[in-house]
Order: structure tokens, then C-alpha cells, then sequence
């Protein structure tokens, strides 16, 4: 799902740049974080957008496992596990010392009402294709479950690790979209709806406990305001910072550290297959052809942003670089459309959530399409109505998104994804990934689906993002890197 994000090329490999901090000064009460959108709501489990994760996941809301900064599957609520059966059998050992903000108490019981609520047929998870394997859920013991899978799925502990896979409790799941109750170390304080959401530090909490006592996070669209507030020290951070012109203004300053990481987001224009013309491959090939991603990449992000030509990122390790596939042609671009019978003129919806990438690539995108004689229609929406329109019902023709699940190539195998992507071949290759535990079989099969995305012009990939983020230089913990969507709170600290 979506995002409000920029890009990196050269500066992906560039370290931080961490200057030297001011004098001692004192520990604010609240860590003040900008962020550039309001979540519609507070329920990874029921909403598939970006800003809920972005304040609620690991923070309120925890899973079985969880990803590190580097990626990797770490143990949360699950203490260990082993694996039996051919890939098939997990054993789980529960952190039974775990306990809801309101006092329910953490158990399988918990684990198995989470996730058969999360596949069940009438599921509004977000990532529900990810539980369809699971045959079985049993509890031989409070602090012990056993999940059963009808087949291997190689990738089942690192879906676990997603926020739509948190635990929820019965008593509150159905409430949780705005009034959140979890297991993690912080609570909802309150929500000012427009401005910002507070969240406080849980008493009686388990080990460890957060240094950070109370978080705001502030909306904050206007990049020009953002910086003004962190110049201002009303922010202590802002996470994916917009505005890639702004950023020299803190890298020479010394209250403030600027990080340039990797992340799992790609930048795409795309393309509703449901419909005509773009269920036509030569229409989609034509696209792509239409526009030059490096002078979008140069003109949305000053360079900040790696040209990618399939759906995937080069954080990734199985990552295959198709960035030379489609490359700028305009007369091969008009040439395909009319062996596909479009005619000059025909418009070409495309319809832009409230994001300054998306805004700004879409007026490129207009650009190049008068070029080869189609006329650009834009259509502004808000969050809820792109939401709602393009992401929930496919009512569209075009869309510029950017994806931020990473190693999310299963999407193009879901049969009512919104791309209305269908081919026989990725399905039969990605069924083969799924139950493939052979680490060199999976690399690639993951490379063979990248191919596949990028010969059947899937949709039109534009760009690999970056995490740009600045920070207070008195705080540590912060994240260079981010494998998925989060802010993790209990990571940081203020420096004396």
C-alpha cells in the first residue's frame, strides 16, 4: 500500500550525515515526530494504509515475529519456534508475560482468534492472501501453539512479521479502528483528528521499557512548514521527509542528523489491466516507452531515486536491475499504439492521491503523454476516496503509487487485486516460490518473477525509493534503513 515517500541513487550507499551536537540541553517531556499524512484509522489488521502502520505497528500493536532493521526475522511475541513436517509444522513458545493495555492476557488463545480472524472469508485484512495456507491452528497449552499449513510457505514467519498479522483480542478487535488496544509498549493518548495522535508509555509494562515516555505524531503535509517546525524545535524528527530541495538546509547544521537509507518502496504509474486499452500489452508497452524515468527520477528528486524496471527494489537481495527494460522512445511508443488501435487524442485518466510525489510525477506524466498524442486527464482525491475508488473497487484507469510492503510480488498473483494483473505463467512461477524452500531455487524464482513483471509490462515502474528522514541529533536509535513500514519508539533515546 501507499505512501508519501522520496528517492535515492548515489546517496542509497551515502552514510548518515551526523554532525556534532550542541551543548547539553534538556530531555523534551514528548518526542514530537512529523509525519506527512493522517491514517484514516488505528487497525493494521482492517486498513491497508501506510500512515497506521506508521504509528501504531510495533509501537501499540505487536506479532508473533517482528523484522529488524536489516530485515531479518526476530522473535516478539513468539519467544522461539521450530519448524517440522517438510515446512509445514510451526511450533510456537508464546511470551505468556505479555498482556493487553487493558489487562487480557496474552496466549494462544489469542494467537488462534488473530488468525482466523485474519483469513477468515469475510476478512478485511489487508494482506489476507498471506493465511491462506494455514490448514490448522491448535493449542496444547496457553503458552504453546501450533499452526499447520496445507502446503510449505517459505515466506510464513516474515508475513507473520507484518502489522496486518498483530495480535488482537476479541474483546476489542471490533473497536480497534479507533480506540487501539494491543500488546505493544504504548497506548493511545488521544487523537486530535487533523493534527496529531499521542501516544504514552503503558504502566506495569514488561521488559524492556522504552526510554521515550510520550510520542506525538504531527500531520504535516507542507514540507516548507515541516521545516520551519524542526528549525523551530516544535519537531524532534520528520520521517520521509517530502522535499528533496529542502534537505541541504539541515545537513550542514549540527542539531540535526540526516539519514539516507534503503527501503522497500517502488514508485509506479499504475495501470487498471481490467480495462481497455490497458489490457492490451502493446498499450502498456507503450507507456512505458512514452516517458524517460531517469528525467523524473532527476526532475521529482534531484537523483534522489534508482530507476527500476520490474516490481521490486534493489534493498532486496534477490533483486534482479531490469532498469534498461522499456527504455524512452517516443516514436516506438506512438507506433504501438497504433497497432493497438488507440487514437490520437484519447484521454487517459490518472488519478493521484494527496501526495506530493504523486502530484508532481503526474504532471511529468501529462507531459509525455501529449508527446505521443494522448491527453492526461488528472483526477485529485483524497486518501479515503483513493482508498475507497482505486485501491478497494479498481474504479479507475491509471494511478501513480507508491508500494511499500516489501518483497510484495504476490500481489500480481492475488485473483482481485486493483492492477486487474492476470497471467498463468507469473501464477504457476509464484506458486512454485511459495513452496520452494531451497534458498538458490528461491533467488531464482523470485528473479524469473521479476522478468515475468517486466515482459508483460505489468504495470509501469518507475523508481526505488529511500527512507530521508531528520532527526534531533541528541536522539539514537533511529532506523537508516526500512525493511517495512514502522517507527519504532522503543528504540530510542535522548543523549545527555
Amino acid at each position: 500500500m501507499p505512501r508519501p515517500a522520496l528517492a535515492a541513487c548515489c546517496a542509497l550507499l551515502a552514510p548518515s550525515l551526523t554532525l556534532a551536537a550542541p551543548a547539553a540541553a534538556a530531555t523534551p517531556d514528548t518526542l514530537n515526530i512529523g509525519l506527512q499524512l493522517e491514517p484514516p484509522s488505528l487497525d493494521p489488521t482492517t486498513g491497508p494504509a501506510e500512515a497506521i502502520r506508521d504509528i501504531v505497528y510495533d509501537n501499540v500493536f505487536e506479532s508473533l515475529t517482528r523484522l529488524d532493521e536489516h530485515g531479518s526475522v526476530q522473535p516478539q511475541l513468539a519467544k522461539r519456534w521450530s519448524i517440522a513436517d517438510g515446512g509445514r509444522r510451526y511450533e510456537f513458545a508464546l511470551d505468556t508475560g505479555a498482556s493487553f493495555s487493558d489487562g487480557t492476557p496474552f496466549d494462544c488463545a489469542i494467537v488462534k482468534f488473530s488468525l482466523d480472524r485474519a483469513r477468515a472469508p469475510d476478512s478485511l485484512n489487508p494482506e489476507r492472501a498471506f493465511y491462506a495456507p494455514i490448514a490448522s491452528i491448535s493449542c496444547p497449552a496457553p503458552d504453546h501453539a501450533v499452526i499447520t499449513l496445507s502446503a510449505p510457505d517459505s515466506e510464513f514467519l516474515y508475513h507473520l512479521a507484518w502489522a496486518a498479522s498483530a495480535m488482537v483480542a476479541p474483546a476489542t478487535a471490533a473497536t480497534n479502528a479507533q480506540h487501539p488496544v494491543g500488546t505493544g509498549p504504548y497506548v493511545l493518548e488521544n487523537w486530535k483528528r487533523g493534527s496529531s495522535i499521542t501516544l504514552s508509555r503503558r504502566e506495569h509494562l514488561r521488559a524492556p521499557i522504552p526510554a521515550i515516555a510520550r510520542v506525538s505524531f504531527h500531520f504535516i503535509a507542507d514540507p516548507l512548514t515541516a521545516a520551519d517546525a524542526l528549525d523551530g524545535n516544535r519537531l524532534d524528527g520528520y520521517v520521509n521527509f517530502p522535499n528533496t530541495d529542502m534537505l541541504s538546509r539541515f545537513q550542514g547544521d549540527p542539531r540535526f542528523t540526516v539519514l539516507v537509507g534503503r527501503s522497500p518502496i517502488k514508485l509506479i504509474w499504475a495501470l487498471n489491466e481490467a480495462r481497455a486499452p490497458f489490457n492490451d500489452l502493446r498499450v502498456r508497452l507503450a507507456l512505458a516507452a512514452a516517458i524517460d524515468r531517469y528525467a523524473i527520477v532527476t526532475g521529482y528528486a534531484n537523483n534522489f531515486a534508482t530507476v527500476i524496471g520490474s516490481h521490486d527494489t534493489p534493498e532486496d537481495p534477490d533483486y534482479l536491475d531490469l532498469s534498461a527494460h522499456a527504455p524512452y522512445d517516443v516514436g516506438h511508443a506512438q507506433d504501438l499504439l497504433r497497432q493497438a488501435g488507440v487514437a490520437a487524442g484519447t484521454v487517459i485518466e490518472i488519478a493521484l492521491p494527496p501526495t506530493d510525489y504523486a502530484h508532481k510525477v503526474g504532471d511529468m506524466l501529462a507531459a509525455y503523454l501529449a508527446q505521443v498524442g494522448l491527453v492526461a486527464k488528472l483526477v485529485p482525491m483524497q486518501w479515503p476516496q483513493w482508498l475507497g475508488d482505486v485501491y478497494g473497487h479498481a474504479n479507475y484507469q491509471t494511478t501513480v503509487i507508491a508500494h511499500t510492503e516489501p518483497r510484495d510480488l504476490d500481489i500480481y498473483a492475488r485473483p482481485h487485486y486493483y492492477f486487474g494483473y492476470h497471467d498463468t505463467v507469473y501464477d504457476a512461477l509464484f506458486a512454485q516460490y511459495r513452496t520452494t524452500t531451497d534458498p538458490a531455487a528461491q533467488h531464482a524464482l523470485w528473479q524469473k518473477l521479476q522478468q515475468r513483471l517486466a515482459d508483460t509490462q505489468a504495470n509501469v515502474f518507475i523508481a526505488a525509493l529511500p527512507r530521508i528522514s531528520i532527526w534531533n541529533a541528541r536522539l539514537r536509535g533511529m532506523w537508516r534503513d526500512e525493511p517495512i513500514p514502522l517507527n519504532r519508539i522503543a528504540d530510542l533515546s535522548w543523549t545527555p
